[in-house]
């Protein structure tokens, strides 16, 4: 894949963002793996699916990364935020079946 500066057409830039697109996509379809993987680890109560602790500390270092890396890290949260809703209730969908 070129890099942003090597793009000399915009349909190269976003064949090139298609692609970054894919691979995030595919990133969180692995993460949500994990996130399932760990059901069988937690005390099966709300409290415990959701990890309150483990959840502010995902996002304090998520907006460290943001922060790094030159991005808004209240945008990054907020996906974040969006990103571990939706997985606290598809966890809590597996353990009520």
């Amino acid at each position: 894949m070129k890099s942003p500066k090597e793009c000399i057409t915009i349909d190269e830039v976003r064949n090139c963002i298609d692609t970054i697109d894919e691979q995030i996509i595919k990133l969180l379809a692995l993460r949500f793996n994990y996130v399932k993987a760990t059901v069988p680890f937690k005390d099966k109560t709300e409290a415990g699916i959701i990890a309150q602790e483990r959840k502010d500390a995902v996002l304090k270092s998520r907006r460290l990364l943001a922060e790094e890396q030159g991005l808004n890290p209240n945008i990054i949260e907020d996906i974040y935020k969006k990103l571990i809703q939706y997985f606290i209730e598809e966890e809590m969908r597996i353990i009520n079946k």
